[in-house]
């Protein structure tokens, strides 16, 4: 067992602290994506060898399933309990930080750091997927003809070239609208009507904002998805030796890569937000009294397991 504390709050402190409970949920996020990403293939040969009529295939997809189930329950029942875990020593150690901070302000930041964990817990298994999916289906379509790959490939490029063009913008929006929800108790304090709706009235501006700039840069990404399963769609047709249980394959991971490289993007954009939740949540750590820093350091610690 080892002590380990933190005079930081930001992602890569989060995971060098609690790095035995994120592994674990790593691992199993790993297993049941590799086990999903499988799924697809084995619906392939069950329709090939059902209409063959041979049953084996079908039992393998059966076999499957069932493993699936198990991995993914077993994974949410444990994912709740070690990332509540993270929240309650997150939140506690946040608030002595702050201590001098405006209760306003506190309020905030005690929800965008959980905004933190949150990240770990719902975001990053969806990535997990997301790359998974996306190496399964790249080698899949290679295997059936490498332009099918190139073509996503050449998607996905286009993809982070649009997302480089937002990328400043998301920053600004996020900032703006959390610079707002500091203030959101003190303008409860003051009471008023008018100062209320004053307030609401320029949180929503800011949200218009961010939500027009996402629905723009996501109508551009799924025009380029769409572009490719077309294209994917149109190519599998005239393909020599091609049977039902292949064009299904190949639609089925086209899909599948769509719905994955989505995720990049998505990513990219929640961890603008984050870098700038980070940044808040420092930018007044914890004062020039070096005994302070001491004391409200050693509050968030935790004992890890080393295995």
């Amino acid at each position: 067992m080892i002590m380990t504390t933190f005079d930081r709050l930001d992602l890569w402190t989060i995971l060098r602290l609690f790095k035995g409970r994120v592994l674990v949920t790593w691992f199993l996020v790993f297993l049941e994506n590799v086990l999903m990403a499988l799924i697809p293939l084995l619906m392939g040969f069950a329709i090939d060898g059902l209409l063959a009529g041979n049953l084996e295939e079908l039992s393998w997809l059966a076999g499957l399933l069932v493993a699936l189930l198990a991995v993914a329950v077993g994974r949410r029942a444990y994912d709740t309990r070690a990332y509540g875990h993270i929240r309650v020593e997150l939140g506690v150690a946040l608030e002595q930080r702050q201590g001098s901070v405006s209760l306003s302000s506190r309020n905030a930041h005690l929800t965008m750091a959980r905004e933190l964990v949150d990240f770990l817990e719902e975001t990053v298994p969806e990535f997990f997927t997301a790359i998974i999916q996306i190496v399964c289906a790249l080698v899949l379509l290679a295997l059936m003809d490498m332009r099918l790959a190139l073509s996503a490939l050449s998607v996905t490029l286009g993809m982070v070239v649009f997302y480089s063009l937002f990328h400043q913008r998301f920053y600004n929006l996020n900032r703006d609208i959390n610079a707002l929800t500091e203030k959101q108790v003190t303008v409860l304090e003051k009471g008023g009507r008018r100062g209320l709706f004053h307030f609401l009235s320029k949180l929503k501006h800011a949200e218009i904002k961010l939500s027009d700039t996402e629905a723009v840069l996501y109508g551009l990404i799924y025009l380029l998805q769409f572009c490719f399963v077309i294209y994917n769609l149109w190519l599998s047709a005239q393909l020599l030796d091609i049977t039902p249980g292949k064009i299904f394959t190949i639609l089925s991971y086209s899909w599948e890569y769509v719905e994955a490289a989505v995720m990049l993007p998505i990513v990219m954009q929640t961890l603008s937000r984050l870098q700038e939740i980070s940044n808040r949540l420092n930018q007044r750590d914890l004062g020039s009294d070096e005994s302070a820093v001491n004391d409200s350091s050693s509050l968030l610690t935790t004992k890890a397991t080393v295995e």
